[in-house]
């Protein structure tokens, strides 16, 4: 399977994302929006963005994990935060490209603001869409 990431000269240049991920045949995943739960179920660092980014990351990485694949797979990725502060947007930006989920955003790849997510004191989601290898 080939994966080529893209950034056409005519858009912006952007800070570790591709404009376009293409992916040459082959099997894809299709992750459910992974949450800062733990393994019982209940919601990791209430009221801070950057523990449940920590678990978003990690659960993530378990699930790849158990399809066969690996965060450089990834081929899509849509983060969601409960925060309108671009400050906060970033931080958890920059708290997901430093863990060990960190491939998974050089990809095509969406941050988004939002009002509320699932759970009560949910504040990040994690959707993610990988190319399964061979």
């Amino acid at each position: 399977m080939r994966v080529d990431k893209i950034n056409p000269s005519g858009v912006h240049q952007t800070p570790g994302y591709h404009h376009v991920t293409i992916v040459e045949a082959g099997r894809l995943a299709f992750l459910a929006g992974q949450c800062p739960l733990d393994l019982e179920g209940n919601l990791v660092g209430v009221g801070d963005h950057l523990a449940q980014a920590d678990q978003v990351a990690a659960n993530a990485v378990t699930v790849l994990a158990a399809v066969g694949a690996q965060p450089a797979d990834v081929v899509r990725s849509v983060i969601y935060v409960v925060s309108d502060d671009n400050e906060v947007l970033g931080a958890v930006w920059r708290r997901l490209n430093d863990s060990a989920l960190g491939p998974a955003f050089s990809t095509a790849s969406t941050l988004l603001g939002v009002a509320s997510l699932g759970f009560t004191g949910q504040l990040v989601e994690l959707d993610l869409t990988a190319a399964l290898p061979g």
